[in-house]
C-alpha cells in the first residue's frame, strides 16, 4: 500500500509524523514500466510533503492535510520534459553520442553531457568524434573493462548488469545494508529554533544550494516550494544542463561564484555563516577540495545542516565513482530488468529519471527532518542519499506484471497538472508541485531565473 510506503520513508527520516492527515489518491500503473515509479513517485513527494506540514505545526500548534494523487506525482517524476518556454520545449537535454552502446560482449551507456566528458571518452577510445566512430570503437571492448578503464580517468560510462549480477559486485554488496537516508549529528551545537509567526513551513530557512542537474536541483525546489530562501549558486566555466534550469530553478535566486578565486571563497563563506542548509550535489571530495566540506562547513556555521547527495555513496568499493541516473539505472541492473519485462533485446531504461527524482525528494525529507532534530536537540548534522541506494528502494517495492501495458502519457494528457508564470526564459509553462498542503499551499515564490542573474547575498 502506498501510505505503508510513505511510513517507511519517515521512519528512515526518523520523523514521528501520523498519517491521519495524509490522502493519497490514484492508482497504479501512470507511467509504462514493470518497477513502481508511480508509487514511488508519490510516496516520496506524501513524505516531504509530511515533513513540511510538520515543521508548520511545531512552529505554529497547527496541523495540516496533506493530499497527493499518484497521476501528479508520476508527472512531477518528469517535470523536465513537460516545461514550455514560449509554447515550445527549452531545448535537447541529451549530447549527441550519448546513450547505449553494444560491446564485444554486452552494453555501456556514455554519458557525455558535458564536453569534458564527451571528450574524455573519445580520447579513451582513440576515435573521432562521431556516434558512428564511437559505436565501431566500442564494439571492440569488453564492457566492465571499458568501465573500470573510464572510471579510473574520470570519465561517466556504465555496463550493462542485470540484478544478479549487481547483486554480486562488491559495492552492490556493500550498499545492501545501507539505507536510502542516512541522517547523522556530526557536530555539536546549541539547539536553534525557528523564528516565530512564519508564514509558510519552511519560512525564514536560509538554503545554500550548490547542485546541478536533476537530484540535487529538485531538492532545493521542494525547500523552495514551502518557503526557504534558497541561493542557488554556480561557478564560471562549471559545465551544467542549461535546459534544465527552467524546471529547477524556480522559487531559487541564482547567483555566480569562482570558488577557485579568493574573493569567491571568501564570498561564500560569509554566506554559509547565515545559512541553515548546505546542499550539495558534486562529486565526492570536489568541494572539499576548495575547503567546503562537511567538517569544514560546520566549523564555519556550527548547527547548519548539511546535506549531500550522490551517485553511488561516499563509502564502499565504489565510494566517490561518479555517475547519473541513467548510468545508475544500467550498472545496478534495472535496465536490464525492464528490458527482460519488455521482451526487448537492447536494454529498456525508466520512463522518467526517477532515480534522480526520487532522491532530490528524499534528500529534501531528510533536510526537514535534520532541521527539526537541530531546533530540538542542537547539532550539526548531515544528511546523505545516492541514486544507488534510491535504486535499491526503488527496487524493494516489487514490480507490477502488466505496468509496462500503460500509455505513454505526454502534454496534452498532463495539461491539467500545468501551471503557467512569467519568467526570466519567457511565459513558462511547468508541472505544479504534487503535494497539496490545506493550509500553506506549495507553491514558487520567484519565477525561474537564469544562472546568475541574482546577487550572492541572503
Amino acid at each position: 500500500m502506498p501510505a505503508a510506503i510513505v511510513a517507511g520513508l519517515l521512519e528512515h527520516a526518523q520523523l514521528d509524523v501520523g498519517l491521519d492527515g495524509l490522502v493519497l489518491t490514484g492508482a497504479e500503473p501512470v507511467l509504462p514500466s514493470s518497477f513502481r515509479v508511480d508509487a514511488a513517485a508519490q510516496a516520496a513527494i506524501a513524505a516531504a510533503g509530511l515533513a513540511a506540514a510538520e515543521m508548520w505545526r511545531r512552529r505554529t500548534g497547527r496541523a495540516q492535510g496533506v493530499a497527493v494523487d499518484m497521476r501528479a506525482a508520476a508527472a512531477e517524476f518528469r517535470s523536465e520534459r513537460h516545461v514550455r518556454l514560449d509554447g515550445a520545449p527549452p531545448g535537447e537535454s541529451w549530447d549527441a553520442i550519448a546513450g547505449v552502446y553494444r560491446t564485444a560482449d554486452g552494453w555501456v551507456r556514455l554519458h557525455t553531457n558535458f564536453p569534458h566528458h564527451r571528450a574524455g571518452v573519445v580520447r579513451l577510445l582513440g576515435c573521432a568524434d562521431t556516434r558512428e566512430a564511437v559505436a565501431a570503437a566500442l564494439a571492440t571492448r569488453r564492457a566492465e573493462a571499458f568501465e573500470t578503464e573510464a572510471t579510473e580517468a574520470g570519465m561517466c560510462v556504465a555496463a550493462l548488469r542485470d540484478f544478479a549480477a549487481w547483486d554480486a559486485h562488491p559495492h552492490g554488496q556493500w550498499l545492501r545494508g545501507v539505507p536510502p537516508l542516512r541522517i547523522e549529528r556530526i557536530g555539536d551545537a546549541p539547539p536553534r529554533g525557528f523564528a516565530p509567526d512564519p508564514a509558510r513551513p519552511l519560512s525564514g530557512v536560509r538554503v545554500l544550494e550548490l547542485t546541478r542537474v536533476i537530484a540535487g536541483p529538485v531538492a532545493g525546489r521542494t525547500l523552495a516550494a514551502h518557503g526557504a530562501d534558497v541561493l542557488h549558486i554556480t561557478g564560471p566555466g562549471v559545465p551544467n544542463m542549461d535546459v534544465l534550469l527552467p524546471d529547477t530553478n524556480r522559487g531559487k535566486r541564482p547567483a555566480e561564484l569562482d570558488l577557485r578565486a579568493a574573493a569567491g571563497a571568501a564570498r561564500l563563506r560569509e554566506l554559509v555563516g547565515g545559512a541553515d542548509v548546505f546542499l550539495q550535489s558534486y562529486r565526492h571530495g570536489a568541494l572539499a577540495g576548495l575547503g567546503f566540506g562537511a567538517g569544514a562547513v560546520t566549523a564555519l556555521r556550527p548547527g547548519i545542516v548539511h546535506a549531500t547527495l550522490s551517485a553511488y555513496g561516499e563509502d564502499g568499493p565504489w565510494g566517490g565513482k561518479r555517475g547519473f541516473d541513467s548510468l545508475v539505472q544500467v550498472a545496478t541492473g534495472f535496465n536490464a530488468a525492464e528490458a527482460d519485462a519488455a521482451g526487448s533485446a537492447t536494454p529498456r531504461a525508466l520512463p522518467c529519471q526517477a532515480l534522480d527524482h526520487a532522491s532530490g525528494y528524499l534528500l529534501a525529507l531528510g533536510t526537514m527532518a535534520a532541521l527539526l532534530r537541530r531546533a530540538e536537540e542542537g547539532g550539526s548534522w548531515q544528511v546523505r542519499v545516492s541514486l544507488a541506494g534510491t535504486g535499491n528502494w526503488l527496487r524493494s517495492l516489487g514490480r507490477l506484471p502488466l505496468g509496462l501495458a500503460a500509455a505513454d502519457p505526454g502534454q496534452a494528457e498532463v495539461a491539467d497538472l500545468l501551471e503557467e508564470s512569467d519568467s526570466e526564459y519567457g511565459r513558462m509553462q511547468a508541472v505544479r508541485h504534487a503535494a497539496v498542503l490545506s493550509e500553506t499551499p506549495a507553491h514558487w515564490a520567484l519565477p525561474a531565473r537564469r544562472a546568475g542573474s541574482s546577487p550572492a547575498a541572503w
